[in-house]
């Protein structure tokens, strides 16, 4: 994998991602080996929109379980609808028993 671009990195980790799931900006970016670079993970979240085959986007939060990157979606609830269509339950944009729906990508996969 380490002859992809950094944001073809990161959208094969996030394809990784159990529906049900999720993980986190910098928890990818430990993955990927850039462990600083939890911000570039996000901007690559925002391009994911128009990737081929689809990146499950919404299943990236920030460290604390806040949907952070909703108002990339269109409309912004779509973000929340599908976390909770897996059975997420999210309180004021928080996922709730963030511990139990974390999925650590770092211990899943080898890149």
């Amino acid at each position: 994998m380490k002859d992809l671009s950094f944001f073809e990195q990161v959208y094969a980790v996030v394809r990784l991602i159990p529906t049900g799931r999720v993980t986190t900006y910098g928890a990818i970016a430990v993955a990927v080996g850039a462990k600083k670079a939890a911000r570039m993970v996000g901007y690559a979240m925002n391009n994911s929109h128009v990737v081929e085959p689809q990146v499950p986007a919404h299943r990236v939060v920030n460290r604390k379980g806040l949907l952070t990157g909703r108002h990339h979606f269109s409309p912004p609830e779509l973000m929340e609808k599908l976390l909770s269509e897996e059975g997420i339950i999210i309180r004021n944009q928080q996922i709730q028993n963030f511990d139990k729906h974390f999925w650590e990508p770092i211990e899943e996969i080898r890149i």
